[in-house]
Order: C-alpha cells, then sequence, then structure tokens
C-alpha cells in the first residue's frame, strides 16, 4: 500500500468516529503526548491567527516561537486551504 492509501485508510476511520470519547481514546493511543500537544497548539495558534491577534501577542500566550507563527500565517494565506474551509465553517465544526 502507498502512503496515499494508508492515508486515506486512516481519514476514513476518523470519519467514522462519532463518539467523541471515542475518538479522544483512539487519538491518545495513535499520537505521543508531544504529537498530541503540538497539534492542539497549532489549532488554538491558527485560531488566535483568524482572531487578528497580534503576532508577538499568540508567542507569548502559547509559548511558541515566531518561526511556527510565520507557518501558520502562510497557511492561512492559502484560502482554499483546510484551516480556512474550517474557519469559514466554524459555527459547524467548532
Amino acid at each position: 500500500m502507498s502512503f496515499a492509501s494508508h492515508k486515506r485508510d486512516l481519514l476514513e476511520i476518523l470519519l467514522k468516529i462519532k463518539n467523541q470519547s471515542l475518538l479522544d481514546d483512539f487519538l491518545v493511543d495513535l499520537l505521543t503526548p508531544k504529537e498530541m500537544q503540538e497539534i492542539i497548539k497549532r489549532w488554538q495558534l491558527i485560531k488566535h491567527l483568524h482572531q487578528k491577534i497580534p503576532q508577538r501577542q499568540i508567542a507569548k500566550n502559547l509559548k511558541i516561537s515566531i518561526a511556527k507563527i510565520t507557518r501558520g500565517s502562510r497557511a492561512l494565506l492559502n484560502k482554499n486551504g483546510g484551516f480556512n474551509q474550517i474557519l469559514q465553517k466554524r459555527k459547524i465544526y467548532i
């Protein structure tokens, strides 16, 4: 199997999990504590950028580097990217 098919398999599993507790258990087993922390922090970063919070304040609040914030800013420049798609539908997803 290729990377793409492995990725598709994982996405299909995630889409089928409707129970929040089960999803949490699955992610805890799938990711290391550090990986989980990084994913959570990245999503907080994106939400802060979307709210137009200054980068230095984000760095202080989340205890992350300006380089990570810049990477998040670049991702948000893609209007068709996943972050923007979710943020545009945030009332449904968040």
